[in-house]
């Protein structure tokens, strides 16, 4: 063989081959996740670093954006999937876009807080206080949960509205006495002139994020929501079998070292195929009429779903 028929015989390969592997690229189903940099939601990163979606036949695509923008994203179709937590879950539904449920993340165990200071000693001090804190986002309705809890309501408060990210910046520059916020941001606030006066581990079982498709997504796409669930399994599996690592996978995409990664993600519980199993059989639905309420209460939601059952499937975590 000469020179030249080696070469045209190479390069006619070399682009069979890329072909094969565009088609594949091609063949495979794409998913968009609207999601944020909260440390329970990082495992989606995690199964999209490693490759977990890709051999299952997904290719997955990660949009970060605000709580309050995902609903109105699915809507447009520009994401097919949104990862976040049942109360906001709850505000889509009930604004009219249904949402069902497939699969829960992660609970938070003291990954969400409310920073203060100024001779704030207890939640009843927090009346006429102005407090930096999410709209439409958990922050808020874990807010008016804590809030109840303590005689009081949202209305007892003076509400700014910024991201649990620019909360936790706001107050550790000075610029607010109150902020409501999470994991990773929430330790940004431990070292700031201040104190912590309330975390999730106080409210066990409140804020709870799960991942939900629209249904006439899922009716259409079983085999690639079950991906979809299978990898964020798998990916689980890849942490306990070598943590570091993952975490620093995970701790990369919100600019964190693995040890502050690891640090953060102490405060979350990561839900695996059997907690997922026990959770929707046993709490799913009476949660999701608790919400309801607190939700109706504090004048969060004008009016509730019409149908609570249908916005959970446990058929993909059997």
């Amino acid at each position: 063989m000469n020179i030249r028929t080696w070469v045209v015989g190479t390069l006619v390969g070399a682009l069979a081959g890329l072909g094969a592997v565009t088609a594949s690229a091609q063949d495979k189903a794409k998913v968009t996740i609207a999601m944020s940099g909260w440390t329970g939601f990082a495992p989606l990163t995690l199964a999209k670093e490693a490759g977990l979606f890709d051999k299952r036949g997904v290719q997955v695509e990660i949009k970060k954006m605000p709580v309050s923008n995902r609903h109105q994203a699915m809507v447009a179709g520009e994401v097919d999937a949104i990862a976040t937590t049942v109360d906001t879950h709850m505000v889509y539904a009930s604004s009219g876009v249904p949402v069902q449920q497939v699969l829960v993340l992660d609970s938070s165990h003291g990954g969400d807080g409310i920073a203060v200071r100024g001779g704030v000693a207890k939640v009843e001090d927090l009346k006429g206080k102005a407090i930096a804190v999410e709209t439409g986002g958990v922050p808020q309705f874990w807010l008016a949960y804590v809030l109840k809890k303590h005689g009081m309501s949202l209305s007892d408060v003076q509400q700014t509205n910024l991201s649990p990210k620019d909360a936790a910046a706001a107050f550790v520059a000075g610029q607010t006495d109150v902020a409501v916020t999470y994991e990773p941001y929430l330790s940004n606030v431990r070292g700031a002139d201040g104190k912590v006066l309330v975390t999730s581990d106080q409210t066990p079982g409140v804020i709870i994020d799960t991942l939900a498709f629209q249904p006439a997504y899922i009716e259409k796409n079983p085999k690639t929501v079950q991906a979809v669930v299978d990898a964020w399994f798998e990916a689980l599996e890849m942490i306990k079998a070598d943590p570091q690592k993952a975490y620093g996978i995970m701790g990369k995409d919100v600019n964190q070292s693995a040890d502050q990664f690891a640090a953060s993600a102490k405060n979350v519980r990561w839900y695996d195929k059997g907690m997922n199993q026990a959770y929707f059989a046993d709490t799913m639905t009476p949660f999701l009429a608790e919400v309801r309420d607190v939700m109706l209460d504090a004048k969060l939601i004008r009016r509730a779903p019409q149908d609570l059952a249908g916005m959970a499937n446990p058929a993909f975590v059997k």
